[in-house]
């Protein structure tokens, strides 16, 4: 039974519960989970990578043909292998690659693309090719449903993406550190005293509203710390990288972390955008992973990073790319097995003018729920689908 002197103590908590953003008690309890378990960071390439000019076939007589204003000098590209490199502006991959630290995934897609970027997104968040499937729950949110109270997090505007969401996993999004922020003035800590709560309402309001201060305590101390050696480039995609690797320093016990980068819709002069694009994810990706080693975390990390489809083999007459099929998926980290991962397209046995795809998404997604977060796949992509060699055994 509930006396009035718990009833007031319980009353006061909740007036000022608050104050304390809900966001925060999540966090912290999840935090209780596993905050030495392995993290996936997914970097969602937004608008359709030209993976053509990404991972470029350079040997192929079909890069010669279709494209003419958009072919890249082979003497300039960082170079994979002898027949194929990567864009030359990314030389952070290049560095990665030569670390051990980078996958390239090729040829990346599923049959009877859309070239949609509604319905591809869609496909790629939820694993489900059938629309009728695609309203409720993402790939990793049902990945981190079997792994109870396990918590992703999205770094960036607007809600978490579908493909956090789960049926008990929970998903929380943040788009600056400010948004930690706790309300001046009363400190409902004040409120508390050393008895023991005699009911379980009170109790569970004072355990979340503690984890929640101290989790906003830790994270108020990183605000101003520094990144040690690493260099984020100054744009968005560098900023939320930072901020996502300080909140994985602090310790928050998030499992998967997602964040993205627009602006891959390069219908018209495409040469100058897409350099830029892919120079701001190859040295941010690379900074990151920098500031993980140097807070000797690297080890616990992968970055996977994906665009929804690629683009079209013969360029268009604005000096750009229309919507296509297939395109490459990337992971690094020291936990990943380098080098190039399927087989190169080909740009000249063409379907429709577009690649055929010669690896279906779900065999990467599968690879990563089981060989690097340790959970199983079947629920989460609804089939079993065959592992590919992607991680350091």
């Amino acid at each position: 039974m509930i006396t009035r002197r718990d009833f007031l103590k319980t009353s006061t908590l909740l007036a000022l519960a608050p104050t304390v953003p809900g966001f925060l008690a999540q966090t912290a309890r999840a935090s209780k989970v596993d905050r030495d378990g392995r993290i996936l960071v997914v970097i969602q390439l937004d608008g359709g990578n030209d993976g053509i000019n990404t991972v470029v076939p350079f040997t192929n007589e079909g890069y010669a043909k279709h494209r003419k204003a958009l072919k890249l000098d082979k003497t300039r590209l960082v170079k994979v292998n002898e027949s194929v490199g990567l864009h030359q502006s990314m030389e952070g991959f290049g560095k990665l690659l030569e670390a051990g630290q980078l996958a390239i995934v090729q040829g990346v897609g599923y049959p009877n693309p859309h070239r949609s970027h509604f319905q591809d997104m869609a496909i790629w968040h939820t694993a489900r090719l059938d629309a009728e499937q695609q309203g409720g729950l993402g790939w990793l949110g049902r990945g981190l449903d079997e792994a109870k109270g396990a918590s992703s997090l999205f770094v960036g505007g607007g809600p978490p993406p579908v493909a956090l969401r789960g049926r008990r996993a929970i998903a929380s999004a943040i788009e600056r550190l400010d948004d930690f922020t706790l309300a001046s003035g009363a400190d409902p800590r004040k409120a508390l005293t050393k008895e023991e709560p005699a009911d379980d309402l009170t109790a569970f309001v004072r355990r979340n509203m503690l984890d929640a201060y101290a989790t906003a305590e830790r994270l108020a101390a990183t605000a101003n710390a520094k990144d040690g050696d690493a260099r984020y480039p100054q744009n968005g995609l560098g900023q939320r990288l930072q901020l996502l690797s300080r909140l994985i320093k602090v310790g928050i016990g998030a499992r998967v972390y997602y964040t993205t980068q627009s602006g891959y819709d390069t219908h018209y002069s495409q040469l100058f955008t897409h350099s830029q694009l892919l120079f701001e994810f190859s040295s941010a990706v690379k900074a990151f992973l920098d500031d993980m080693a140097a807070a000797k975390l690297a080890e616990r990390v992968t970055v996977l990073a994906f665009s929804e489809f690629g683009r079209r083999v013969q360029e268009n007459g604005s000096a750009g790319t229309d919507h296509g099929t297939a395109g490459p998926v990337f992971l690094a980290g020291p936990g990943v097995k380098a080098g190039l991962a399927g087989t190169t397209p080909s740009l000249t046995d063409l379907e429709n003018g577009d690649l055929k795809f010669g690896l279906d998404f779900r065999r990467v997604y599968a690879s990563v729920l089981e060989d690097w977060l340790g959970m199983p796949s079947e629920t989460a992509l609804a089939a079993k689908f065959e592992r590919l060699p992607l991680f350091k055994s």
